[in-house]
């Protein structure tokens, strides 16, 4: 039986990562992941805890956890900022939603950290380990931040080696890696050893997670109980947990592509509009869902990101009403500069049985100039109901590559979009 291979990926300082992020989108000239800065407490007050730290700040000494005032002692010119909770649980969707389309066997353990298993995407590429910086680049290019990436056996020595250096890395910790790459470390590094337990196992005279794994389990239980016997299996990598995977609660969907090349004109960028329309519309038709809303996202070569929404006359999953919706939208929003990445998205989204009042558009006349004409529905929408149909039969059947549009053969779109 082929051995079972987990990710874990965590945002690399997820707080202030966002926060940063934000700022940046907002006008802001200062980058505070490059600068001595924390997201936390009140710097009019002086008083809070640090809730993220730039890698900058981290130099200083300061940590998570730590009251601010230290962390200002520590760096007099710290930079503080607030957190924005309901902008973190935002971006926190974004990338669930973004890592549930390369894989839905996702189980989210946090806002920013979430295991995947790779098995059901293994045939795609050449190793886990391609398929994580795969993963790893499409966040930073599409999303703007960085996560690490831990690839293991076990579970636990997936998340163990996602917590090695950083950022935006890929790390492993096979069973048979062990040995070199844990044992060395400090018993503080192994996951779930806290402050106390770390202080108890010092009395004991273990201080690496080397020492910890060849201890008598006897003693640790005497001494730490249940938890001594967990920490000794963690230190040995026994871990039998299995992927709990939980559907991602979407207000929306969509989908973004970074292209190969940077668009340059309407014709190169179209063909990917095209694309992700498709995957976008399949993935409605998948869930039963239709669309109301439909957003097109532009992102140029300087990373300045730019979006716009339209209301749809009614809710479609059609991939062809959602392309043109998009293309539209594109006219509206393109300024002629070059294009890093596209991204279709959309929202307010009902049930395919839900009943829905149709528009004046999906009606039409026997003749173009009668007001009183007798009205009937246009066979367009059914014909293109019917195709799409076929098109998804297919490609549950075969495979999402099975057929593709002409115009989509030469397309610069990277295959990680769909």
């Amino acid at each position: 039986m082929e051995e079972r291979v987990f990710f874990h990926i965590d945002v690399n300082s997820a707080y202030l990562s966002w926060t940063a992020l934000s700022m940046l989108q907002e006008g802001s000239g200062t980058d505070l992941r490059l600068i001595p800065a924390i997201v936390g407490g009140d710097m009019a007050k002086r008083h809070g805890v640090v809730l993220a730290k730039s890698l900058p700040a981290k130099a200083y000494g300061i940590t998570t956890g730590e009251p601010v005032i230290n962390a200002l002692r520590k760096c007099p010119n710290l930079t503080m900022v607030p957190p924005d909770h309901h902008m973190y649980q935002r971006r926190s969707q974004e990338l669930m939603e973004l890592l549930s389309n390369v894989c839905p066997d996702i189980e989210q353990v946090s806002i920013d950290e979430c295991y995947m298993d790779y098995t059901p995407i293994a045939k795609k590429y050449t190793s886990p380990e391609n398929a994580a910086h795969c993963i790893k680049d499409r966040v930073r290019d599409t999303l703007g931040f960085t996560v690490n990436i831990g690839i293991s056996d076990r579970k636990v020595l997936a998340k163990m080696a996602s917590d090695f250096k950083k950022p935006d890395l890929v790390h492993t910790l096979y069973v048979r890696e062990i040995p070199d790459k844990m044992w060395p470390l400090p018993v503080s590094s192994l996951f779930l050893c806290g402050q106390s337990s770390v202080e108890a196992l010092r009395k004991l005279g273990i201080v690496t997670i080397g020492d910890l794994a060849h201890t008598r389990r006897d003693i640790l239980e005497a001494h730490l109980k249940s938890h001594g016997i967990t920490l000794w299996q963690y230190a040995n990598g026994i871990d039998d947990s299995d992927i709990t995977p939980k559907p991602v609660k979407t207000r929306g969907v969509g989908n973004s592509t970074t292209l190969q090349q940077d668009a340059l004109t309407r014709e190169d960028a179209f063909p990917a509009l095209l694309s992700l329309a498709e995957s976008v519309a399949g993935r409605l038709r998948a869930s039963g869902e239709l669309a109301g809303m439909v957003s097109t996202e532009i992102k140029y070569a300087t990373f300045q990101s730019v979006s716009h929404q339209m209301q749809l006359p009614a809710p479609t999953a059609s991939s062809q009403a959602i392309y043109e919706t998009a293309c539209r939208l594109f006219d509206e929003l393109w300024d002629g500069r070059p294009i890093r990445l596209l991204g279709i998205r959309t929202s307010k989204l009902v049930a395919e049985t839900e009943p829905v009042q149709l528009s004046l558009f999906d009606y039409r006349g026997t003749a173009p100039d009668s007001c009183f004409s007798a009205a009937r529905p246009t066979p367009d929408s059914e014909k293109q109901q019917r195709l799409d149909k076929a098109l998804d039969g297919l490609r549950g059947k075969y495979g999402k590559d099975i057929i593709k549009r002409g115009s989509l053969m030469n397309s610069p779109v990277n295959p990680l979009s769909s």
